[in-house]
């Protein structure tokens, strides 16, 4: 085995992920990224299971690993068992550890993804939440929506809705207690670890090229090499 095989092969999911791939390509032929991305599942699996390091170091930097949606389709079609799905997880989990991920254009992502969805769970409680919406960072919201972050606090009653309240109902103000056991959990599993690799990383790869914190976010949101559809 490759050293850097032996590190993916850690991770006990590898193990459940990949038992015995014989290349047939079904995951590949249901896959719906496949149909729009440069990606082949198929060709993935048949790379880690090579244990070929500088093949697998190449999968690490690289755009592919970033086009899966992890809709799990391949789990439900293997004829083996496999879960190509699962082995891009670990892929991309060994992309952040290492730092690899800063190496192309769609790993750079995972920065924003971090400051936004993730920083926005250990504070808010949710994925999204209307008030990091805003209308000069999303203008493809277009007007609807500027209108609605005006009356928010009006409009949203109607649909049951307790924007910065207590008590059921979508958006309310999740407790505080509650927000120290979200934090909490994410510290013990590993996931705050994780947040602070990717943002060291990325801070790192900016300052290498001369960019502003702020500029480099919007760099990494804009960024499109065009190279990766069919």
């Amino acid at each position: 085995m490759g050293a850097l095989y032996d590190k993916l092969n850690e991770d006990f999911r590898l193990e459940e992920a990949l038992n015995a791939c014989m290349s047939c390509g079904v995951c590949t032929a249901i896959c719906p990224a496949a149909e729009f991305y440069h990606y082949d599942p198929r060709a993935i699996c048949t790379i880690v299971q090579s244990q070929d390091d500088a093949e697998i170091e190449k999968l690490l930097k690289s755009d592919t690993i970033w086009y899966c949606g992890q809709c799990m389709s391949c789990k439900t079609r293997c004829p083996r068992g496999n879960t190509p799905g699962i082995v891009i997880s670990v892929l991309r989990t060994y992309a952040q550890k290492m730092g690899y991920f800063v190496e192309n254009e769609k790993g750079r992502q995972q920065y924003a993804i971090e400051q936004t969805v993730g920083q926005n769970i250990l504070k808010r409680g949710y994925c999204v939440h209307p008030d990091i919406v805003t209308v000069d960072k999303h203008p493809e919201q277009g007007p609807v929506w500027e209108w609605y972050m005006e009356h928010i606090a009006e409009v949203s009653p109607r649909f049951g809705a307790k924007y910065h309240q207590r008590g059921a109902g979508a958006i309310r103000d999740i407790a505080e207690d509650d927000l120290k056991e979200i934090n909490a959990i994410f510290e013990v599993t590993g996931g705050k670890e994780m947040y602070r690799q990717i943002e060291e990383q990325s801070e790192t790869f900016a300052k290498e090229h001369n960019l502003p914190m702020d500029e480099y976010v919007q760099h990494i949101f804009t960024e499109d090499s065009g190279c990766h559809s069919l």
